[in-house]
């Protein structure tokens, strides 16, 4: 980075607190998919007496949130300090997380959604933007295993807490202090943090091109559909994994929680090995290598030849589901330059946003209407969606479509 901003040696008491409000950050989302229901425990879904799919419209309005804190984002940071940001995004999300323990209706939780989606939001498009500007890829990387690793902690956690007899509302509870103590960690640390605001590279990124431009691009639209589709994958498995094999296959809430777990090492463990060996092989090679993969496990998870041993499946899936992400943001960045590749990648996030946001909701929504074993099919379809698509992107008849020469 050449930014004036960039700190001259690397602080690396912020990157283990930036590190900690990501654990933090992947607490809630994972907590959800065993909170909101459970044949032997307490969840959501009993009771509010909701039906399967009504967690949907959770989904719907966190994402609201979670694209207005994004939308928002660059100007947040020309505005206010950094810590100050990722302090109020800390106790926003804290005060929503809170409120869900002691709200008395569903659609007040609902409306909360917003706010936890806000905060999430500040947070976690606040600190891509701050590690962008002041650290390197590879810091960068580790920021989002710490995800990973939260993810695990909130399965863990929720799991203990129904399995000793307790109540969904005390994970939540658990949650907001757990984003209270990262608020305090920002305040106390407000000295450390670079401010990220005027003059940083998100103002030159977008120079001399507009959005309206890039989307004349056939590719960007392609690129979308496959970030939704990657969404999906990761959404609508961390989300239903747990009731899939509970509700629907009938194995024990112990082993269904341990098996969403699996799912949720496996991605993170993926995250921190692929970030080793990336610079060793062709983007091109592992996307379609993860991709095959993918729809293999998922075909699998349809058959469930061998119910005991599904939890191996899951591991895979979790695997190779890890490194897309940062290899599709790679090879859309390369293929679309520095002109269109900034905005580009702000339409593809947003894009997964939506389908974290809606893809969830719909599974729910379709396996309430006939059952949890529509659950595997979404993934099934996503993951040949993905792989065709990115086919199609790197398709050499196509290229004269796909990236006019006249843009």
């Amino acid at each position: 980075m050449t930014s004036s901003t960039t700190a001259p040696k690397t602080d690396y008491l912020v990157v283990v607190i930036a590190y900690l409000s990501f654990v933090v950050l992947g607490i809630p989302g994972a907590m959800l998919g065993i909170a909101w229901t459970s044949e032997q425990w307490p969840s959501i879904q009993k009771t509010f007496n909701l039906g399967l799919d009504a967690v949907g419209a959770l989904f719907i309005t966190t994402t609201i949130g979670y694209s207005l804190a994004s939308v928002f984002g660059g100007r947040l940071f020309g505005r206010f300090n950094s810590s100050s940001i990722f302090l109020v995004g800390a106790l926003i999300s804290a005060a929503a997380f809170l409120s869900y323990a002691f709200w008395p209706s569903w659609w007040l939780i609902v409306i909360s959604g917003v706010v936890a989606g806000l905060g999430s939001g500040m947070l976690d498009s606040g600190m891509n933007i701050y590690f962008a500007a002041v650290f390197n890829a590879r810091l960068m990387n580790w920021l989002h295993a710490s995800f990973g690793i939260g993810t695990v902690i909130g399965i863990a956690m929720i799991q203990k807490v129904l399995g000793a007899g307790g109540r969904w509302e005390t994970g939540y509870i658990i949650a907001a202090g757990a984003y209270l103590v990262v608020a305090v960690l920002f305040l106390v640390t407000r000295s450390h943090w670079v401010n990220v605001g005027r003059g940083t590279h998100e103002e030159g990124t977008h120079a001399g091109i507009s959005a309206r431009s890039t989307l004349r691009l056939p590719l960007v639209w392609i690129g979308l559909l496959i970030f939704l589709s990657y969404a999906g994958l990761e959404g609508v498995g961390t989300q239903w994994t747990f009731p899939l094999f509970n509700r629907g296959r009938g194995i024990d809430p112990i082993t269904a929680g341990l098996w969403l777990g699996i799912l949720q090492g496996s991605f993170t463990a993926g995250r921190i090995f692929f970030g080793f060996i990336l610079a060793y092989f062709q983007p091109r090679t592992l996307i379609r290598a993860c991709s095959l993969l993918l729809i293999i496990t998922t075909l699998l998870l349809i058959i469930n030849p061998i119910p005991n041993a599904a939890f191996i499946v899951l591991a895979v899936y979790g695997f190779m589901l890890a490194p897309i992400w940062a290899l599709m943001v790679t090879y859309l960045q390369e293929r679309l330059g520095p002109l269109h590749g900034a905005n580009a990648i702000g339409f593809v996030v947003a894009a997964a946003g939506l389908g974290i946001g809606i893809l969830p909701g719909l599974a729910g929504f379709l396996a309430n209407r006939s059952s949890l074993e529509v659950v595997p099919v979404i993934l099934f379809v996503l993951a040949i969606a993905m792989a065709g698509l990115y086919e199609i992107s790197v398709s050499r008849r196509l290229q004269a479509w796909l990236l006019p020469t006249t843009t």
